[in-house]
Parts: structure tokens; C-alpha cells; sequence
């Protein structure tokens, strides 16, 4: 069967799903697991990322896929009569900025396969109960669009009150019992469940030691963004939409991208409320907020002239990377800018210079190339209205990092800026800065 008629067959199964669950969100669906099949599952091994790292078994994607449809079957049959096992997951840790690091789970890629397919087929129900304001790692729907959408709410609001939340280790202190009870409310599959458990109880490989954790889903996991939405949807969103804006006296919006969020208020006392109750909605479900990153902010419009250093100035705060800030647009208005932040550019200008210090040798070329790549991607980003400074900063010190890396090649032969830019620059040229998202 050919991949376009394939997918055709899943979108059928994934739409009736749906529909089934739109027309009654308070059903609880007990028979989904009969929609996988090999085919679902070829689909599933199609999604997935194939030149990430290998699990635990050292799998590849090329290897798995050289007998791809028996190795499904055998996939399916374990899974379905509750032979899968599943296996351990390999952690490494990530530099997260200031020395810190975030732990990264590697499933192997039968996990991964097996993940997807389940993921597909719970995404099918929930998106039908999740609320509009969630963002994060759901079908068309991005980063930007809560970006978007929170700027166009604070300019609406002329600004107003920000809570700026930070939920500490929240994918490793996601509670399994409130997670089982949450999936319970809609899906209660046994073959589904019996494989999140053991995903959930599957140990972690660091060091050579496995350990079996009792709480939290490693971030790496293709169903760990699902199961914290779900998780988030129960014990945040519901409660903030049908408890927390019924009764207060002002315009509030929450926006959220997985476990990051803001709380926007017009009125200043209610959110002074929500910052007196928010603390205690999570601890009921075992979460806390940093102490250092959780915040009140006044985020008023400026009427005038600001003096910067004056008690009624606006303050600013962070969200997805972005440093939000009241500025003056072209013509003069007070505006919401979303700039880089600064602990953000940071971190990638540090990685840029010690990614020329180490390849300096390698062919020019090639250098362009992979150089080229990291400019795109940052521009892909980063590159929205009002952020033309940073992302040209940006530009401008991968140029000046790469040319005092080529500086270094030779002893002989120093390469100065103006010899970079006449000779070098112009025969392997790198992107220049772009805006990407003019939704501003």
C-alpha cells in the first residue's frame, strides 16, 4: 500500500475518533486500541524523527526499517496482547544556560513508533476537550501563534498585570496517580493504558544505572507532550476557565505553550488573586512554582513620557524566549515588542563562537553550510517584527566569530576583518538577517 493511500486510511480512523468524542465530552472512550494495525503503526514509523540519537539498544531507523512491516507485526502483536516491555530510556543532559542542564530521555525507536501511534489515536480525543488557549505541541498550532496571540491581548488590554508563572521540574514531578485519574475521565482502553503505565514505569539508563522513577515522563519521549497537556488541561486550563474568570471583575487571559504560561488582568486586584490561589491549585496536583522566575508584573501602557527609573514605569517580562516591553513603534504609538531575550542570545552566541573555534579547520564550504543552517534556523525563530536588533546582532557575530576562528588557521597568514569581508564573506556569503513572522 502506498504511503498516500496509507495515510488516507489513518486520517479516516483518526476523524471517526474524533467525531466520537466531539459529540460527547464527557464520554469515556473504552475501545481505541482496535484502530492500530501495522498499516497505523507504518505511519506511526513515518512521522518519527529517523536521525535522532539511538536508544538503549543502539537501534537505527535504517536498521528497523531494512524489515520494516515484519518487525511492525511482531511491534503490534506484543503490544496488543501486553507482551511489550518497555525498555529502559537513555538519559543525557543538555546545556539549559547558566551552567545548567536539562535531562533529555532517548527511547529506543520501536518506543518511539509504538509512542506515535498511541499519541495519534489520544491527540484524535483530546483535541476535541483541549481549550484554545493552549499552544504547546499540538497539531497546527505553534509558538508563535501564542506569541501572536499575547500580544494582540495586551494591546488590546493596553496592557494590565502579567503573572508570569514557572512551574519547577515539571516533567519530572508530574504525579502518575493524578495523571491515571486525569486519562480516566476519557480514555479507559485497556491495551492503551496497560502501555502508558509501562511507559510510565519504565526505568531511566545514566551511567550504567538504570533507576526506576516514581513520578514525572521523560522530556524526549513522543507521548511526554501529550500526557503534560493532558495532565495541564485537568489541572490548570478547566480550572482557570470555568472557576478563575467567572469571578473576576475584569478582562483576564491565560495563554500556555506546554508547562510555560502567563496570566494577563486588567485589574490589578484580581491578579493578586490569582497569585494567592495559583500556588495552591498546583500543590493539590504536586507541583510547585520557582520561587525566583514566578512573578507579578505591572505591564500598563505609558500614557507619556517614561522616566526609566520612576516607580509607575512598565515593567517587562519573559516568555518562549522573548523579553516582552512597552516601546515606541515607527510612528511614535506605544507598542508590545518581543525581543530576544537576553540570557537567550547569550547562550546562542556562546555556542556559535565555540562551534567556529572547533571547526576552524574543517573546509570553507562545508563551514558555510552548517553556519548557513544555524543562522536559518535561529532566523526561523527569532526573526518576528520588532526583533530586526537582535537578530542582526546575531548575523553580525557570526560573521566576526567565524572570521577570528579562520584567524587562527594559520600563524603565517593572519586573515584581518577587512580581508574577511572583501574576500571570504562574498564567496561563501551566509544568510542575512530576515523577519519570517510579520504578524505584528
Amino acid at each position: 500500500m502506498s504511503r498516500t493511500l496509507n495515510l488516507g486510511r489513518i486520517s479516516t480512523r483518526l476523524r471517526r475518533i474524533a467525531k466520537v468524542a466531539r459529540e460527547d465530552s464527557q464520554r469515556v472512550l473504552t475501545s481505541l486500541s482496535h484502530y492500530i494495525d501495522e498499516y497505523f503503526l507504518a505511519e506511526a514509523f513515518a512521522r518519527i524523527r529517523k536521525d535522532g540519537a539511538t536508544g538503549v539498544d543502539g537501534q537505527t531507523a535504517k536498521e528497523y526499517a531494512e524489515n520494516l512491516m515484519d518487525n511492525l507485526r511482531s511491534l503490534l502483536d506484543r503490544f496488543k496482547s501486553g507482551r511489550y516491555r518497555a525498555p529502559p530510556v537513555r538519559r543525557v543532559h543538555i546545556p539549559k544556560g547558566e551552567g545548567k542542564t536539562r535531562p533529555i530521555g532517548i527511547p529506543t525507536l520501536e518506543d518511539k513508533v509504538l509512542q506515535k501511534a498511541v499519541a495519534l489515536v489520544l491527540e484524535a480525543v483530546y483535541e476535541e476537550d483541549f481549550l484554545p488557549f493552549s499552544y504547546g505541541f499540538r497539531p497546527s498550532r505553534s509558538a508563535h501563534q501564542a506569541l501572536r496571540d499575547l500580544r494582540n491581548r495586551l494591546m488590546s488590554m493596553g496592557g494590565g498585570w502579567v503573572y508570569e508563572v514557572d512551574i519547577r521540574s515539571f516533567y519530572d514531578d508530574l504525579d502518575h496517580t493524578h495523571l491515571r485519574s486525569f486519562l480516566d475521565l476519557r480514555v479507559r482502553d485497556g491495551v492503551l493504558r496497560r502501555t502508558i503505565d509501562k511507559w510510565l514505569k519504565a526505568g531511566v539508563l545514566e551511567e550504567g544505572k538504570v533507576t526506576r522513577p516514581v513520578k514525572g515522563t521523560p522530556q524526549g519521549g513522543v507521548i511526554s507532550p501529550l500526557l503534560a497537556n493532558v495532565y495541564l488541561h485537568e489541572a490548570l486550563d478547566k480550572w482557570f476557565a470555568t472557576e478563575v474568570q467567572p469571578r473576576l471583575s475584569g478582562r483576564s487571559y491565560l495563554i500556555r505553550y506546554a508547562d510555560d504560561f502567563v496570566i494577563l488582568c486588567a485589574v490589578e486586584r484580581d491578579a493578586h488573586r490569582i497569585a494567592n490561589v495559583l500556588p495552591k491549585r498546583l500543590g493539590r496536583f504536586g507541583l510547585t512554582l520557582h520561587p525566583d522566575k514566578t512573578r507579578l508584573v505591572r505591564f500598563r501602557r505609558p500614557a507619556g513620557k517614561v522616566n526609566p527609573k520612576g516607580p509607575d514605569r512598565p515593567g517587562t517580562f519573559g516568555f518562549l524566549g522573548f523579553t516582552h516591553r512597552w516601546g515606541r513603534s515607527r510612528r511614535k504609538n506605544w507598542v508590545v515588542q518581543q525581543t530576544t531575550m537576553t540570557t537567550r542570545l547569550s547562550r546562542a552566541l556562546r555556542g556559535i563562537g565555540e562551534w567556529c573555534r572547533k571547526y576552524r579547520h574543517r573546509p570553507l564550504g562545508w563551514q558555510q553550510e552548517k553556519l548557513s543552517a544555524k543562522l536559518l534556523g535561529h532566523y526561523a525563530y527569532y526573526g518576528i517584527t520588532g526583533n530586526s536588533d537582535a537578530i542582526g546582532a546575531f548575523y553580525w557575530f557570526t560573521c566576526r566569530a567565524w572570521q577570528r576562528a579562520l584567524k587562527r588557521r594559520s600563524q603565517r597568514k593572519r586573515l584581518r576583518w577587512k580581508k574577511f569581508i572583501a574576500k571570504i564573506l562574498p564567496r561563501f556569503p551566509l544568510p542575512e538577517p530576515r523577519i519570517v513572522h510579520r504578524y505584528a
